[in-house]
């Protein structure tokens, strides 16, 4: 379905764009047909830009991202319309995807004048309720309405109907339930489920473990840019192999035992390191050669990966020499500016 192989994406920043920012940095992961992956990490850690990336939001730097076997970038005129009716995102912020002078019913006309322009009336009609219907809405309750008079929840399920309408085959949702309220939260993740299981492929980017675990078969750990853990969802909550996998499951509340001030606090144990493992500057395992080569994903078990020279110690020596039978090359990496 979508595969993404090595993509990066640099932003020219400082006086005149002399220095660089690596939001996302050679990440590479696949999606299914109807399968559900979770893109974890925290703030700035450049999910929400892998996901611009794949609906041609933003320009990929480097790499490649692939739809059914076709570059995206490749794609022009008729061919990118066609791209957009498979691939739609639904955000964080339901309320600013609508113009609050229009009634919610506005961004289905738009829907119909540009992709359905000679479809009749009854048939038109027909299939908005279709797709009102699978996000479990009444077309008379919200369709007439602005959108101050609907809840967030309300918003987010029109989006998604929206996306419905043009019989998509994948979705990009990005932080969709973060601003609803917790009795909405679980009805949403249910109606991604729900689609999912009618064979919708969904990249959920989240912050929150809990809910990639709820809801995802595979999962992609992701740090300033880039992956440090990925696999089997079950797997990597059950059994996280990363330092920074390991302090997210630790900063989740549990209610089998209390809490211990200072066990998922996060101190700075060194300058912060321009090449090496991201991570290094944070972690309370490294040492001074995770500061000089930057660990390649590497299989840790079946579905799991993982870069981390401490949790692999026998696929690459810390100083990033390949051990026999290597298959996985870890390299010196630097960053300018």
């Amino acid at each position: 379905m979508l595969k993404l192989d090595d993509i990066s994406k640099v932003y020219a920043i400082g006086a005149f764009g002399r220095k660089q920012l690596h939001a996302v940095r050679d990440v590479s992961f696949e999606v299914g047909d109807g399968e559900i992956v979770a893109l974890i990490g925290e703030s700035g850690s450049g999910k929400s830009t892998i996901g611009k990336m794949i609906l041609g939001l933003t320009p990929i730097s480097a790499g490649r991202i692939e739809f059914n076997g076709t570059d995206i970038a490749t794609l022009k005129g008729a061919a990118r319309k066609a791209y957009y009716r498979h691939v739609q995102g639904v955000f964080q912020d339901p309320f600013s995807s609508f113009n609050p002078i229009f009634k919610a019913d506005h961004i289905f006309a738009t829907i119909r004048e540009e992709f359905y322009p000679h479809l009749p009336e009854t048939a038109w009609q027909a299939k908005l309720y279709r797709a009102l219907d699978a996000v479990g809405l009444d077309p008379a309750h919200v369709l007439h309405k602005f959108p101050h008079q609907l809840s967030g929840g309300q918003l987010q399920r029109l989006l998604i109907a929206r996306a419905l309408l043009l019989e998509i085959q994948f979705l990009v949702a990005d932080e969709v339930i973060s601003m609803l309220d917790a009795s909405t939260r679980i009805d949403v993740l249910n109606l991604l489920a729900d689609l999912s299981a009618r064979g919708l492929s969904i990249l959920l980017i989240t912050h929150d473990l809990s809910l990639g675990y709820y809801i995802s078969e595979r999962a992609v750990i992701l740090y300033r840019g880039s992956v440090v853990e990925m696999g089997a969802s079950k797997r990597i909550f059950d059994s996280p192999l990363h330092p920074y996998t390991q302090m997210l499951m630790a900063s989740v509340p549990r209610l089998d035992k209390k809490w211990e001030p200072g066990t998922t606090e996060l101190k700075a144990v060194r300058p912060r390191q321009e090449a090496g493992c991201v991570y290094a500057d944070r972690c309370p395992f490294a040492d001074a050669d995770c500061l000089l080569v930057r660990p390649a994903l590497a299989e840790a078990g079946p579905d799991h990966l993982v870069a981390c020279f401490r949790q692999l110690p026998g696929v690459v020596t810390p100083l990033g020499t390949p051990t026999a039978g290597e298959k996985h090359e870890a390299a010196p990496v630097s960053d300018a500016g």
